[in-house]
């Protein structure tokens, strides 16, 4: 469920007219819905009552501040990639103890920003990363609590370039050798061994991959308390997907995926820490842009609006779907034909979809691309020299602007003349 509904015939976010919205700030515009955001973290948190549990978000999904901050407030934690995530993290207000970094190539600077500012725990990717971090980690007079991520070899069964628990991907050391490395882990003078990470992928729709990997992961942990080593916490990943089109597909409710987890984990007595970002804030977010102009072609028609693959990348990076609404509702029986709705930039691969029904939509009307609050403005960019895209966030009947568009001219400061250009060469 979404906080996006039509009333009266125009789409709202919230108590908010999306034309309000788009008449204030422009198009194309990212806006978020704080109820959304704040229903799909508890539905989690819920979902895993009574075990002890931490729910971190997956910043990567979504990094505004006020996006962060609206999750922290409720008690989430936060699951970062890179020093910026990080520092985003910190900016919203969350403190290091609920702060897991993870990431394949952390690098000395980012050890010491998480360790010198405080973290819940490291997810550690290999045993140089291992030896690296024990280095940084004494030098500053601290032990980096630490999980080490292990790699099932599950195939999650979701796009190729979003699993991520297969023996050829580049994420985690194989469960097979997770033993030794532990053994490792142990006898370094900057490492505390808290528990052990596992991430097989993105957008699943079945829990059966879940389960396969957290039944090797159960038998893993047995085998370290054994061992003598303290394995206190699981770091189960994210990646429940969410439906991106409004069909009949079904992906499993957070309160399955908890009775799952239950059920395999449970009698471990471990806190379990998931990292969800896509289902906590993909249909918390829509993009609404303009249309530009209907162009007819040969063979199809093509409606082109001011959104673009720079400010929406899923569906030409990974063939993604998105729901394509008209913000005005249209009549009830209103005829529709198949278009191409495609944006802009100078690339064929500028193509939101194909051949879509849409009802009659000219210049000038607003669309807006549902499901598009995770990996949406994370993902955007400047390409063909065009301004990020915005950000609002709604509450109830109030809207503001979390991340303003760059003018052009702010775009352009960020390039400098060399000495030989501007005349200042002696």
């Amino acid at each position: 469920m979404d906080h996006f509904l039509y009333r009266d015939g125009v789409l709202h976010a919230e108590d908010v007219p999306l034309p309000e919205i788009a008449a204030a700030v422009g198009t194309p515009v990212y806006v978020y819905s704080t109820a959304t955001l704040a229903r799909h973290y508890r539905l989690f948190a819920e979902a895993l009552a009574p075990l002890p549990h931490l729910v971190c978000f997956a910043v990567k999904a979504n990094s505004n501040v006020a996006v962060l901050r609206t999750l922290g407030d409720l008690g989430a934690g936060m699951d970062v990639v890179s020093g910026g995530e990080y520092l985003r993290a910190k900016a919203a207000g969350v403190p290091g103890s609920r702060i897991v970094y993870s990431g394949v190539g952390k690098t000395v600077a980012e050890m010491r920003l998480a360790l010198g500012g405080g973290v819940r725990q490291v997810n550690v990717e290999s045993e140089a990363e291992l030896r690296q971090l024990s280095a940084v980690a004494a030098g500053m007079g601290l032990r980096a609590p630490i999980a080490l991520r292990v790699n099932p070899d599950v195939d999650a069964g979701s796009h190729d370039k979003i699993s991520t628990g297969r023996k050829t991907d580049k994420f985690g050391v194989p469960i097979s050798r997770a033993r030794a490395i532990y053994a490792e882990a142990a006898t370094l003078p900057g490492i505390e061994v808290v528990g052990i990470d596992m991430h097989i992928g993105s957008q699943l729709t079945e829990l059966a991959p879940f389960e396969a990997a957290y039944r090797k992961l159960a038998d893993l942990a047995a085998v370290l308390r054994a061992d003598g080593h303290r394995i206190a916490r699981l770091d189960l990943g994210g990646g429940l997907g969410i439906p991106y089109a409004q069909t009949n597909e079904a992906p499993p409710l957070p309160s399955d995926y908890g009775a799952m987890v239950k059920r395999v984990l449970g009698h471990l007595d471990c806190e379990i820490e998931i990292e969800p970002g896509r289902l906590i804030c993909g249909n918390a977010g829509v993009l609404v842009a303009s249309v530009i102009y209907e162009k007819h072609g040969e063979d199809r028609d093509f409606l082109i609006v001011d959104a673009a693959m720079n400010d929406l990348v899923r569906p030409a990076m990974y063939g993604a779907h998105h729901d394509i609404v008209p913000v005005i509702e249209p009549a009830p029986g209103t005829a529709r034909a198949p278009v191409d709705v495609v944006g802009p930039v100078c690339e064929s691969g500028d193509t939101f979809a194909r051949q879509r029904p849409l009802p009659p939509l000219g210049a000038g009307a607003l669309v807006a691309f549902r499901s598009a609050g995770a990996y949406g403005a994370v993902m955007a960019s400047e390409y063909n020299s065009r301004p990020l895209v915005p950000e609002v966030l709604v509450s109830g009947g109030d809207f503001a602007v979390v991340r303003a568009r760059p003018s052009f001219d702010e775009m352009l400061a960020r390039d400098t003349l060399p000495p030989w250009m501007s005349g200042e060469a002696g």
